[in-house]
């Protein structure tokens, strides 16, 4: 059963955010759990500059290929390597597998735990 964890931000697109310096990026459980099998992950390299609706990377499962949409711009400061060498952790815990750090320079529209979870017809 898809949950949705309170105290982060999300995307539209299934991107969770956790503020912080660096905020941490990852994808919702929701998100893990309709693309079902994860068996790949690419991420940006430490040093890019991410901005706010464009791609910065993709993730592929047995059924499809999602592609991870930036919430915030900035540049990334650290990347999950346990994230992209064993992708089915993000399965296990979509929300203990973040996949990029950041640190923000500006923030798109976010909605709250309560809006994502209204949204998607889950409860919290």
């Amino acid at each position: 059963m898809s949950t949705v964890k309170t105290g982060l931000r999300y995307s539209d697109d299934h991107e969770w955010l956790a503020d912080g310096e660096p905020a941490e990026i990852g994808i919702s459980q929701i998100a893990a759990d309709r693309l079902g099998e994860i068996v790949y992950v690419d991420l940006p390299e430490v040093g890019a500059e991410l901005a706010i609706g464009e791609v910065f990377g993709e993730i592929e499962s047995t059924k499809s290929v999602a592609e991870l949409y930036a919430p915030v711009s900035g540049e990334v400061v650290e990347v999950n390597g346990a994230a992209v060498d064993d992708p089915a952790t993000i399965n296990a815990d979509a929300y203990g597998a973040w996949l990029v750090k950041v640190r923000v320079a500006d923030e798109g529209p976010l909605l709250t735990a309560e809006e994502y979870a209204a949204a998607n017809d889950v409860e919290l």
